[in-house]
């Protein structure tokens, strides 16, 4: 790996730490992810009273208008959510509210192997099976759905879709749309809320339809505590990749303290199968690693409902066992996906290593885990990598970005080629005929080259700061713990330290990870975890360089100052 460092002004950094009233190494992260010294007190303390007025945003007056009559009618409503984590919270978010109010919506989600993605027309058949609703909802798809929009008006049915997803047709005409992406000049101050996801963006109507409400003297709006919902919105927002600046961080890092003392029986079950102690503190690495990737599993084998009905149950039998059934299909998952990682490598590093951009496709692959597989190549080659599996006549599957290209603008390049595609800058979904995989794969490859200058060079690391032994401190650590959560916009800082010798050899554990420590000048051991980096095991005796995150590791009832080993170096003297 490629270690970089721009040295910032200490002038700077000291004028920083005097005004903002932090210490110099917080000054310095701060000054580096662009917050100001006026700002940082919001920043470090991001409260929900700093959340915007949702009618700001266009639509959501006229929206919450809309469930607000439906509420006052009791009228029949219907919910489709997508199958990922946002649209599965973002389902079981509204559902939860108009439950409030008195009213009992039908919710569906997508399959994928019969549906496909999105709002098609075998989803929405199936969603009126049980009567035709007089309100609609299309949550975390919809945006392009012209056509399936106009079915359900002719059939007398209103139709509001919220979606963060990108437009790559005209707006949509045959339905109430809220999507920040779509409607320009938004009257907002601060324009973060153009990165909210799904989950986010209903959390904005709810908020707007109690103000509604409230303002008409309706008793159960009184009664009502959104904050309460937050941990639904941390869930979506965090698994969503979104940037967690400006709305996101709020609803992020106030979610995930509601989130640790949830009383949502579901959740509860699932951080028991999950291993995730809500005592130790939550954080996104909690949701992305574990509890997001058992919601997502069942969507992608299975059916996604299931995850709905575990957020929205009160029966704690039902969760427990949901919870474990879930746990089942993330295990089947992950050794799918290990099979079909192993095969994508071998081609990465065989018949495409040179190709800037990879496509990768083979019929034997599952379309419904190729997402994860997308994104481990795309961190393991440093390039944006599109992975694809067989769905009927179609290559089916997701792609996955880099920092500073998006994959957006890529497959605009070649939207010729596909059948259909959406997403955001760093995840999207792709499909096309399976004819066209050459073809797309030569175009993508140049849309990346075009866009990066030619091949992606060898992966780097931010180097945040330069820190001594003696400075890496459980007081450095809790000053940390004001930067949180890290995440997309956010990344957590990568600090260097210098001339480590290490007197005994790292300890190897589980074949792949190990385990090491060293002195500071005043005698205070160090200690430190490398994941997955066994094959190069640091030496014994010799000064070095290591390029570290700062971490608490909970044991026996213990926090402990923990270093979690990205790279390291020969000792160098340049930064």
């Amino acid at each position: 790996m490629l270690w970089k460092h721009a040295p910032l002004p200490a002038a700077d950094v000291e004028e920083f730490s005097r005004r903002a009233g932090v210490t110099r190494v917080l000054a310095e992260l701060l000054l580096r992810g662009g917050v100001s010294a006026p700002a940082a007190p919001d920043f470090l303390q991001p409260a929900l009273a700093k959340l915007q007025d949702p009618f700001l945003l266009p639509n959501v007056e006229i929206a919450s208008a809309r469930l607000g009559r439906a509420i006052a009618e009791r009228e029949e409503v219907v919910v489709l959510g997508d199958y990922d984590v946002d649209g599965v919270s973002s389902t079981a978010l509204l559902v939860t509210v108009l439950r409030r109010f008195g009213l009992n919506p039908r919710y569906v989600v997508p399959r994928r192997s019969e549906d496909g993605y999105g709002l098609s027309r075998s989803a929405i058949d199936r969603a009126l099976e049980g009567g035709r609703p007089g309100l609609f909802i299309a949550l975390d798809c919809g945006t392009n759905s012209h056509e399936e929009a106009a079915y359900l008006r002719g059939l007398g049915v209103d139709v509001l879709v919220i979606d963060h997803h990108r437009s790559t047709e005209r707006t949509l005409e045959d339905g109430l749309l809220i999507n920040p992406h779509v409607h320009g000049g938004l009257a907002m101050a601060d324009t973060s809320v153009l990165h909210l996801c799904t989950v986010g963006l209903v959390f904005k109507l709810c908020h707007g339809l109690l103000k509604r409400l409230r303002a008409d003297n309706h008793p159960v709006a009184f009664r009502i505590k959104l904050r309460d919902q937050l941990d639904l919105v941390a869930l979506g927002t965090i698994a969503d990749l979104v940037p967690l600046q400006g709305e996101n961080r709020i609803l992020a890092r106030n979610g995930l303290r509601i989130l640790e003392a949830t009383e949502r029986p579901g959740l509860r079950a699932l951080m028991d199968v999950a291993g995730v102690r809500p005592g130790n503190g939550l954080t996104p690495t909690d949701i992305s690693f574990r509890l997001g990737p058992r919601i997502n599993a069942s969507g992608r084998l299975a059916d996604a409902s299931l995850s709905v009905d575990l957020l929205l149950s009160e029966d704690a039998g039902f969760c427990a066992a949901t919870a474990r059934q879930l746990d089942a299909f993330n295990r089947e998952r992950q050794e799918i996906e290990r099979a079909i990682t192993d095969e994508a490598e071998r081609s990465i590093e065989g018949e495409f290593s040179g190709h800037a951009g990879v496509v990768l496709f083979s019929e034997s692959w599952h379309p419904g885990v190729v997402g994860v597989v997308a994104g481990r190549v795309t961190r393991k080659y440093n390039r944006p990598c599109v992975v694809l599996g067989k769905e009927g006549e179609l290559a089916k599957g997701s792609g996955r970005s880099v920092d500073g290209i998006n994959l957006v603008e890529l497959l605009a390049a070649c939207a010729d080629d596909l059948e259909s595609w959406g997403g955001h800058p760093m995840a999207v979904g792709v499909a096309l005929s399976r004819g066209k995989v050459d073809v797309f794969r030569r175009r993508f490859a140049d849309a990346v080259r075009a866009r990066a200058g030619g091949a992606p060079g060898e992966a780097t690391i931010e180097i945040a700061a330069w820190l001594t032994p003696e400075q890496v401190t459980d007081r450095l650590v809790e000053e940390l713990d004001s930067l949180h959560p890290f995440g997309q916009g956010n990344p957590e800082p990568v600090f260097g330290v210098r001339g480590v010798v290490l007197r005994q050899s790292a300890e190897v554990f589980k074949e792949q990870h190990f385990r090491f420590r060293f002195e500071d000048g005043r005698g205070r051991p160090l200690h430190g975890v490398a994941w997955k980096l066994a094959d190069r095991l640091p030496p014994v005796g010799q000064p070095i360089d290591l390029a570290v995150e700062l971490k608490w590791n909970h044991y026996n009832g213990r926090r402990l100052l923990q270093l979690g080993l990205v790279d390291w170096r020969p000792a160098r003297r340049d930064t």
